[in-house]
């Protein structure tokens, strides 16, 4: 999500699982006072929002709003805004243009700050607002000419990896990596965001005979390593170390969290890893070792992508959830749980997901794990839309009361 074609990476990444994970389940707890209700905001593509590029500002303000409303009307909490989707910026950046969703031509002002709005209006309405940036993805097409002249990605080609028809900036570069967290802490520095909030491209998911070619940074940086895939991790590693302590010496208060793909390694990979047979692995694939960002306490929090039914045979949310409840068991990174609600009700999906039930079965699982601290949906159109009730039935099972958002 920077989640271009979730539901496609979702499916295509697993094949068959069996059991996970050692968390005990224990006994059903009283739904807590304080916990993360919370909503993904994307604007890639203009999947959530604004409905179109183009609309007048004003237009663009009241269906920002709207979301809003929508998120407090479901006594949801937190809205995950995403404000860099593609190398660009929803607010006012010296080291990107303005987004193209806003205008539909990338580097023109939409005439309001997006960004500004949104945390103003979401403290007003007592929403924390979590801006949500994809490091690296450039561009969905392979053509540069297609950016902005003044865009950094024409002004350093060399920058610029082209693989499965989008435009990436090169994780290897440390030149990359400052530029990234400079463009990312402008925002910061600028408004009193909760939190900063990464999606799951690292690394791009894998394309079938393709090579992501980075031969000449490897080259250059990776002597020190057992191989590529160890110095592709660690250049990762370093952005998200890198990251979490730029964010605590600029607005302390503000935190760092981070929702990858939902499978870390299979157990047969790894004996560490859940009971899967996925075909992705972040910590393979991604070279995202987001099961040692938790454990090692990098980031304030992790919502794993959990985008599956309960009892699907190829990838159960039962199994999966307590296998990232012992992860973060005992670390200081707190855990919640993504949750598909893009999927109810959507034709091309199983009969679990016509279920308007489902995802509060999720909710009534998650209780029996102290270490889930709440929930984020995927995403704002469908809480919105909500086509046959699956998030009505949770806000009647689960959320009668309202809910401080975790600080």
């Amino acid at each position: 999500m920077g989640r271009l074609s979730r539901r496609a990476f979702a499916m295509a990444a697993l094949s068959t699982l069996g059991t996970t994970g050692s968390a005990s389940a224990e006994p059903r707890r009283p739904r807590a006072v304080t916990e993360m209700r919370g909503v993904w905001l994307a604007t890639v593509v203009n999947r959530d929002w604004p409905s179109r590029p183009g609309l007048p500002a004003e237009r663009q303000r009241t269906e920002l709003i709207a979301h809003l409303d929508t998120a407090v009307r479901n006594r949801l909490n937190t809205v995950i805004f995403q404000v860099r989707p593609t190398a660009d910026a929803l607010w006012p950046s010296p080291y990107e243009p303005w987004s193209q969703y806003l205008t539909g031509t990338q580097g023109v002002a939409p005439g309001w700050d997006p960004l500004k709005t949104a945390v103003e209006e979401a403290h007003v309405r007592g929403l924390q607002l979590h801006a949500w940036f994809n490091p690296y993805r450039i561009a969905n097409n392979t053509d540069p000419t297609k950016l902005v002249a003044s865009h950094p990605a024409r002004k350093h080609p060399d920058w610029v990896v082209t693989y499965g028809g989008k435009l990436y900036y090169n994780p290897g570069l440390p030149q990359v990596r400052t530029f990234v967290e400079n463009a990312i802490l402008d925002a910061v520095r600028k408004y009193p965001v909760d939190a900063v909030h990464f999606d799951d491209y690292f690394y791009p998911y894998p394309v079938a005979g393709q090579t992501f070619d980075d031969d000449a940074a490897y080259d250059r940086y990776g002597g020190g390593f057992a191989d590529r895939a160890a110095w592709r991790r660690d250049n990762i590693d370093r952005l998200i170390r890198e990251t979490a302590a730029r964010i605590k010496q600029i607005r302390p208060g503000t935190r760092f969290g981070i929702s990858p793909f939902g499978v870390w390694r299979n157990a047969a990979t790894d004996p560490r890893g859940s009971d899967t047979r996925a075909g992705v692995q972040t910590y393979d694939d991604l070279c995202a070792d987001t099961r040692k960002w938790v454990r090692e306490g990098w980031i304030d929090y992790i919502v794993p992508q959990l985008y599956w039914n309960i009892g699907l045979a190829a990838a159960d949310y039962a199994k999966l959830l307590p296998w990232w409840a012992e992860v973060a068991r005992g670390s200081r990174t707190r855990l919640y749980a993504g949750e598909a609600l893009y999927k109810a009700g959507d034709p091309a999906q199983s009969a679990a997901w016509q279920d308007p039930a489902e995802l509060s079965r999720h909710l009534t699982l998650a209780d029996r794990y102290p270490q889930v601290g709440g929930h984020v949906f995927f995403a704002a159109r469908e809480v919105a839309v909500d086509p046959i009730g699956a998030m009505a039935r949770v806000v009647a099972d689960h959320y009668q009361r309202p809910a401080k958002p975790p600080r």
